[in-house]
C-alpha cells in the first residue's frame, strides 16, 4: 500500500536509475477534444454500419459532459460517479441526470457492489472519455426515439429487445475495431499537427535525464506507428527550436518495447522479438541476447525490461496515464515506482484556486453542524433542525460540481473524494498533469509527501514552530548529516496491499 502520492507544483515527481514512459498519452500528448472528436465519429460511424440507426450521426462530442472514473451500469444504462465506497455521488441516465427517488428505483441504498465487474465498468483512461459520451449518446437517443419503447434494462422494437448489457457489448466492440483495426492510428498521421502536441523541450528532458539514468519507452502501439509519432515529435527541421540538437529519437532511449499488451506486460508478458526498424516487420525467434543500442523489441515483459537494464523493481520510476494498466499494475507485480500523469489537473487546479471561497463554505457549513451538536449527548432529547444546512450543503457543492463540468471534478464531489481519487492516492507515488515538469526540478530531489493526519490525530492541537525556528533545530543535525542526492526521488513506498487483481478495487 503506498502513503500518500506527491503532489508539488509544478513538478512531481523524478527520476530513478530506470525511467520508463508509456508511450499511449506520456510522452506523446493528444490535442483535446480534437483526438476525442475524431475517435468519437470513427465510432458512431462503425456502429452504424452495424445496423444502428443513422440518426446518431447527429451527435457531436461534447467535451464539458464526461470526465474519468466513471462507471457505466450494465444492467440500467446509467452513468455513475462513485466515492471509494461505493457510494453514489452522481447519476446520469443519458443527459438527464437523476435526483432522489428516480435513484433510489434503481439503487435503493445510494450504492453499487463494484466488485460485479459484469455489471458496473469503470472508465478510468482518456480514451475512455469517448467512450462515456457515446453511452449518454445512445441512452438519450433511444429513450427519445417514439419508436422504440423503454424499459428499465433496454429498449423494445416490435419483437425485438435491446438491452444497456448488448449496448455495451457493441460500443466496446466499436471501441477495439477503432484502435485494432488502425482506422484511428491512420487519421491522426494524416494530420499530426492537428491531433498531436510537439514540444521542443522533450528532447532536452530526454537527454538530461539519460545523464543520470536509464531510460525506456513501453508502448502497446506498433513500430511503425510508435516511429512515425516519434520521429514527428523529434523532427524540429521545419523551423521549431528544440532545445538540445536534433539526432534520431531511438538515441534517446536506452530500451524500446512496442506492442507490450499491457497489463499482460506486467503478468506472465509475451514473447521477446527484435523488431527490423528497416522494414518494421519482427525477426523470427525469441530474442535471448544482450540489450543492443538503439535496437527495438516487440512483446516481452516487464521481468525482462529489469533484466535487460540491470535493475530491480525499486529502481525503476514509471510514468504512465492508466490508472489501471500502467499505475496500478506495475505497482503491484512488479513494486515499481509510479508516476501518475493527469492531464486533467492544469483545469482541476484553476477551479480549485478560483472557486476556493466555495470549498472553504462547506468547510464552514461543516464546523456550523459541529457546532450545533456541540453540547449535547446521549441524554439530550433536542434534535437540532438540520434541514436548511443540508440543503445549502447540497447547493454548494453542485455549484462547485458544475464549474468543473456537467460530471463534475475528477477528484471530488464537494468535500468527498472520487474512487479515481482514491485509487490514485493508494497506487500513485506521484503525479503531475505533464511528465515535463520534470524539467523544473533536478534529478537529486528528494519528493515527499505531506503528512496526512488520521481522523483521531486530527483532535489534538499540537505547538507548531515556525520556519525560523524549524531551521535553527535542525542545523546541529544538518552540520553532522550529508544529505547526498538520492537516486530515487520521492518518499519510500510500500505495496505490500492484497487488495483484488482486477485494479478495481
Amino acid at each position: 500500500m503506498s502513503p500518500s502520492p506527491v503532489m508539488l507544483p509544478p513538478v512531481l515527481g523524478g527520476p530513478s536509475p530506470g525511467q520508463g514512459q508509456a508511450q499511449g498519452r506520456t510522452s506523446v500528448v493528444y490535442k483535446s477534444p480534437d483526438y476525442e472528436e475524431l475517435a468519437f465519429t470513427l465510432l458512431l460511424e462503425h456502429l452504424v454500419s452495424i445496423g444502428y440507426p443513422h440518426e446518431i450521426l447527429a451527435y457531436k462530442y461534447d467535451p464539458t459532459f464526461p470526465t474519468r472514473g466513471l462507471v457505466f451500469d450494465a444492467l440500467y444504462g446509467n452513468l455513475l460517479k462513485v466515492d471509494s465506497h461505493g457510494n453514489l455521488l452522481v447519476c446520469a441516465h443519458g443527459f438527464r441526470f437523476l435526483k432522489g427517488a428516480e435513484i433510489l428505483h434503481y439503487y435503493p441504498n445510494k450504492f453499487i457492489q463494484r466488485d460485479d465487474m459484469k455489471r458496473f465498468h469503470i472508465l478510468n483512461t482518456l480514451f475512455n472519455l469517448t467512450e462515456a459520451h457515446l453511452y449518454a449518446c445512445l441512452v438519450d437517443f433511444f429513450t427519445n426515439c417514439s419508436r422504440y419503447v423503454n424499459c428499465d434494462t433496454g429498449y423494445k422494437y416490435g419483437n425485438l429487445f435491446m438491452s444497456f448489457r448488448s449496448m455495451f457489448q457493441d460500443v466496446r466492440e466499436a471501441m477495439d475495431h477503432v484502435h485494432l483495426s488502425g482506422c484511428l492510428k491512420e487519421k491522426t498521421l494524416e494530420n499530426l499537427e492537428k491531433y498531436v502536441v510537439k514540444d521542443p523541450r522533450v528532447p532536452l528532458l530526454l537527454s538530461r535525464m539519460k545523464e543520470v539514468g536509464k531510460v525506456f519507452l513501453a508502448t502497446n502501439s506498433d513500430y511503425n506507428y510508435t516511429d512515425a509519432i516519434m520521429s514527428y515529435l523529434f523532427d524540429f527541421s521545419d523551423g521549431d527550436k528544440a532545445e538540445t540538437p536534433q539526432r534520431p529519437w531511438r538515441s534517446y532511449f536506452d530500451l524500446i518495447v512496442v506492442d507490450t499488451r499491457k497489463p499482460l506486460f506486467f503478468a506472465e508478458g509475451t514473447v521477446l522479438r527484435q523488431v527490423n526498424t528497416d522494414t518494421g516487420k519482427l525477426r523470427i525467434g525469441t530474442y535471448t541476447g544482450p540489450l543492443q543500442h538503439c535496437a527495438v523489441y516487440s512483446g516481452g515483459s516487464s521481468d525482462m525490461v529489469c533484466d535487460l537494464l540491470g535493475v530491480k523493481g525499486k529502481d525503476i520510476l514509471y510514468m504512465g496515464d492508466h490508472i489501471f494498466g500502467d499505475i496500478l499494475k506495475s505497482k503491484k507485480r512488479q513494486g515499481w515506482r509510479t508516476f501518475l500523469v493527469v492531464p486533467e489537473l492544469a483545469r482541476e487546479l484553476q477551479v480549485w484556486t478560483e472557486k476556493s471561497e466555495l470549498f472553504e463554505e462547506l468547510r464552514s457549513l461543516d464546523l456550523f453542524l459541529a457546532e450545533l451538536y456541540q453540547h449535547l449527548d446521549s441524554g439530550s432529547s433536542e434534535r437540532p433542525d438540520i434541514s436548511s444546512i443540508k440543503r445549502r450543503i447540497q447547493k454548494v457543492t453542485h455549484e462547485m460540481d458544475m464549474c468543473y463540468g456537467k460530471m463534475g471534478s475528477l477528484f471530488r464531489c464537494g468535500s468527498r473524494q472520487t474512487l479515481f481519487a482514491n485509487q490514485l492516492m493508494r497506487y500513485a507515488d506521484l503525479y503531475a498533469a505533464s511528465f515535463m515538469n520534470f524539467l523544473y526540478y533536478p534529478f537529486s530531489y528528494l519528493f515527499r509527501a505531506p503528512p496526512v493526519l488520521m481522523a483521531h490525530e486530527s483532535t489534538v492541537e499540537h505547538s507548531r514552530l515556525d520556519m525560523g525556528e524549524a531551521g535553527t533545530a535542525l542545523a546541529p543535525w544538518l552540520a553532522q548529516h550529508s544529505l547526498p542526492g538520492q537516486q530515487v526521488a520521492g518518499a519510500a513506498q510500500d505495496s505490500s496491499g492484497e487488495e483484488d487483481d482486477d485494479g478495481e478495487a
